[in-house]
């Protein structure tokens, strides 16, 4: 049985250079392990080892030149020392808090994410969410299908989007694009953002709670890191007001979700659009039988035409790194927000700023 698990443990052999694979993107599920196939480089599978990983890690040790991660794969300060020829980070995210950027800061290590890939995804998901909340287009659809249009008469009317105040809590790339499409609709946009950006046009406030009071609806887009935990809380729910809607296609913990709940019973706010939760994949049951939310499994970032982008991109920097050219994706590792700590591999960690993605995810799915 040693002999066996040691026959598993090795690599392939060929010159290629290898790249260390801790846990297989939702991809290769979906796909196959050939997804991401390229002529100048192999995959190391730790997942497919029976060495338990911090041995499997020491076995190959020196050579591992890159490792290809996931948001549901952390890459720990551990996982890095043990790899001293380790030298790049590739992440088929556009998140990056399931990496120890901090530690591939201080090894000078790379780190390559998704870019914006998916940032025009998550704007139509948002958007598409705010509106339906509005217009009440699932609730009616159900109220439709159950036969009760003509036994009860019509539906109740929705609310119009068009120039509606609408705030977006982190003006980012996805930010951007929820703001480009809103514009559309005649709204009023205005932000919260770590600075305020002097090129675009949109009202800033540095604090949500004053951007609550100013608007019909939030949308959140921020980064979870330690400082937007829980940013969204009673305070700026009650700020929004009973005719507010709140969207969220960022990160779960970044909303007080007990707060969220107790609101929308409440009918504190008027409404939410949640693509993430707190706790994924578990959602809060009083939220099922609530017809002023409309939910979707966290898959507002991705789509099939996206996911033909993630593999050129993914493929692209690791031929441009194993052939010493600029990576296509480069994360600045010096401009970081702080990032909530990254928890060792042994830890059943979920979402308290990485949100990894579970491996039950529908085909479409990569994160």
């Amino acid at each position: 049985m040693a002999v066996a698990a040691e026959n598993q443990s090795q690599p392939p052999q060929n010159d290629l250079p290898y790249v260390l694979i801790l846990k297989p993107p939702a991809a290769f599920s979906i796909f196959g392990d050939h997804f991401f196939h390229s002529p100048k480089f192999q995959f190391l599978k730790a997942f497919e080892s029976p060495l338990p990983l911090s041995q499997f890690l020491l076995t190959h040790a020196q050579s591992v030149q890159a490792i290809l991660t996931s948001a549901s794969g952390s890459v720990t300060a551990d996982t890095i020392r043990l790899l001293p020829h380790l030298d790049l980070v590739v992440t088929t995210s556009q998140g990056i808090n399931h990496i120890d950027c901090s530690e591939c800061r201080r090894r000078g290590i790379a780190v390559a994410g998704a870019g914006t890939i998916f940032s025009t995804d998550c704007a139509d998901s948002a958007v598409g969410l705010l509106l339906d909340v509005l217009r009440k287009v699932s609730a009616a659809n159900r109220y439709v299908k159950q036969g009760l249009w003509s036994s009860q008469g019509n539906y109740p009317l929705g609310n119009k989007l068009g120039g509606k105040q609408v705030g977006i809590v982190g003006l980012g790339s996805i930010g951007t694009e929820v703001a480009k499409r809103l514009e559309a609709f005649r709204c009023s946009i205005s932000y919260n953002s770590r600075s305020k950006k002097p090129s675009v046009p949109y009202t800033f406030y540095p604090n949500v709670v004053e951007l609550a009071v100013n608007c019909d609806a939030l949308i959140i887009c921020c980064a979870s890191t330690d400082e937007t935990h829980h940013l969204i809380g009673k305070e700026v729910l009650s700020a929004l007001g009973k005719d507010g809607v709140i969207i969220n296609i960022a990160r779960g913990p970044i909303i007080d979700e007990k707060e969220l709940v107790q609101c929308l019973i409440k009918r504190e706010i008027r409404g939410a659009g949640l693509d993430v939760f707190e706790h994924e994949p578990d959602v809060p049951v009083e939220l099922l039988a609530l017809d002023n939310v409309v939910m979707s499994p966290h898959n507002a970032f991705c789509t099939t035409e996206s996911l033909e982008e993630l593999r050129k991109t993914v493929v692209g920097n690791f031929e441009a790194f194993f052939s010493n050219e600029p990576l296509l994706t480069p994360v600045p590792l010096d401009d970081l927000p702080h990032l909530s700590g990254v928890p060792p591999e042994s830890e059943s960690f979920n979402d308290r700023g990485m949100n990894p993605i579970p491996s039950y995810k529908l085909q479409g799915y990569i994160s």
